[in-house]
């Protein structure tokens, strides 16, 4: 009769010394991993084409203090965890997609009576 049976050597495996992580790269002090990726994906803020039509139909500009307050707001929502946030600043009403950080849409003051918002998940008041 033929033995069939396999027979593996009797060895001991001993773990070798701990390795490195090699893509494990080090950050720079101060800098936490979600504010580099905040600095490397979310950027400059931008606006959708109908947001674009919206200032220009109800003449709203923005200045560059203005743009720096909405990004600032943009910052917090997204720090808070908000997804679809409408900010309130001055007398304008802006809908954001904090996670595309790109604003929706833009009502100013006369045309946001009796309005209704939905599909936001925050609000931020400047």
């Amino acid at each position: 009769m033929m033995d069939n049976r396999i027979y593996f050597p009797q060895t001991p495996i001993v773990p070798g010394p701990k390795a490195k992580n090699p893509t494990k790269q080090q950050v720079e002090p101060g800098n936490s991993f979600k504010q580099i990726i905040d600095q490397k994906i979310n950027g400059e803020l931008k606006f959708s084409q109908h947001a674009q039509k919206r200032l220009q139909m109800r003449n709203i500009e923005l200045s560059e203090a203005d743009l720096q307050k909405l990004q600032g707001a943009v910052s917090k929502a997204r720090d808070k965890g908000a997804r679809e946030s409408l900010i309130l600043m001055d007398n304008l009403a802006l809908l954001v997609s904090v996670k595309n950080n790109t604003v929706v849409t833009a009502v100013d003051g006369e045309s946001m009576k009796e309005n209704i918002f939905t599909n936001i998940d925050s609000a931020v008041i400047l």
